[in-house]
């Protein structure tokens, strides 16, 4: 016997569909649209059909953009001569929160994954490398995961930026601020370690 009315059910499905939304979740995301009023539920959806519309790749750093150009290449406060390359608009949007970068960036939209079947071709790889090669930066950071694909992914980003005499930097990791170092796993303090710097 089902629970609920068939569109409900189809809403909660639909629901389940996006990152990091359970049924659980989808229910009670459900039941509160149901409760909420009709023009909050409109604008809701208006605002969810204006992003699919109006957002596009910036054509400069591959950041959502609304414009031609998105609100950070268009910013001539920017460190124009530092760039850091993340995996997507997610990342970037993380780093931006720090407040600790000043530079521009490039989005992959992905990372090198040979047995996904993800080379270079399928990322913005072709187009980071023509931004460095009309020159103009110093410094490349890669801000890529620390997983075995970010990687993996930084490792090429050198080598195919090598040269062209810019500096390559990857972001340090390990120990969150406030964390407790007996509760830390063995990776995570050894890269702690590893990234250590002078006080």
């Amino acid at each position: 016997m089902k629970a609920f009315a068939k569109p409900v059910e189809t809403l909660i499905r639909r629901l389940t569909r996006l990152p990091g939304i359970g049924e659980k979740s989808a229910t009670r995301l459900t039941l509160h649209m149901l409760r909420a009023s009709r023009e909050e539920m409109e604008a809701l959806a208006g605002a969810i059909l204006d992003v699919k519309q109006r957002i596009r790749a910036c054509s400069q750093c591959f950041n959502f953009a609304e414009d031609e150009l998105c609100p950070i290449c268009k910013d001539p406060a920017r460190r124009t001569g530092l760039l850091c390359v993340v995996e997507d608009p997610g990342d970037l949007m993380a780093i931006e929160g720090s407040q600790g970068f000043q530079g521009l960036f490039h989005v992959l939209h992905g990372v090198l994954s040979p047995l996904d079947g993800v080379g270079p071709e399928e990322l913005r790889m072709a187009e980071l490398v023509e931004r460095i090669r009309k020159g103009g930066f110093q410094e490349v950071v890669v801000a890529t995961n620390p997983s075995v694909e970010g990687e993996a992914t930084s490792l090429y980003i050198a080598q195919v930026l090598r040269p062209f005499g810019v500096r390559v930097t990857r972001i340090a990791y390990g120990l969150p601020v406030g964390g407790d170092l007996q509760y830390a796993d063995r990776l995570t303090l050894g890269k702690a370690l590893e990234n250590r710097r002078e006080v």
